[in-house]
């Protein structure tokens, strides 16, 4: 069985304002998944999963998938713009983190299946809320996340002033 595949990385978060805001983002790739699904997960416990293929070409072209835009802006930045029900974030990405990450996903994934032999899934969203809803294939499903991020966000919160060491 192959690790999963994890890396703390930043973003900034786009919003309407006149300021961007970092925000710390964790990627995390398990080799064993047989749609070679990428996650995002967010600080505030939503987990987007979508195709490695998906945030590949973005590095190149614009592309979209469902609720999942994906563009190159300039040399060095990657636009990954997610919608769902509750509205629109937009996250610009270091591409030299994303490349690192996904070269790392490469080593773990046997060759003999590769990504564009296969069909794409659709993107989907996860949030730690217990919410059911009836939602469209192209409309991201909200389901609970893992323990550990409540478990981290938990953490945060107790220490309020505490701010990680990023270097």
């Amino acid at each position: 069985m192959s690790p999963v595949i994890e890396e703390h990385a930043r973003a900034r978060l786009i919003t309407d304002g006149p300021l961007t805001r970092p925000v710390p983002v964790d990627l995390r790739y398990d080799p064993a998944d047989e749609r070679r699904t990428v996650h995002i997960g967010l600080p505030d416990g939503t987990d987007w999963a979508f195709g490695r293929d998906l945030l590949e070409r973005g590095l190149r072209t614009p592309i979209e998938r469902g609720a999942v835009r994906v563009w190159p802006c300039g040399r060095t930045q990657l636009i990954v713009e997610l919608h769902s029900t509750d509205g629109v974030e937009v996250f610009q990405f270091e591409i030299r983190t994303l490349i690192r990450f996904l070269a790392r996903t490469r080593t773990q994934t046997p060759a003999a299946s590769p990504d564009a032999d296969r069909t794409p899934q659709p993107p989907s969203r996860t949030t730690r809320t217990e919410t059911s809803r009836t939602t469209r294939p192209d409309t991201p499903s909200r389901t609970a996340r893992p323990d550990k991020s409540a478990q981290q966000e938990e953490g945060a919160t107790q220490e309020r002033g505490a701010q990680p060491a990023h270097g």
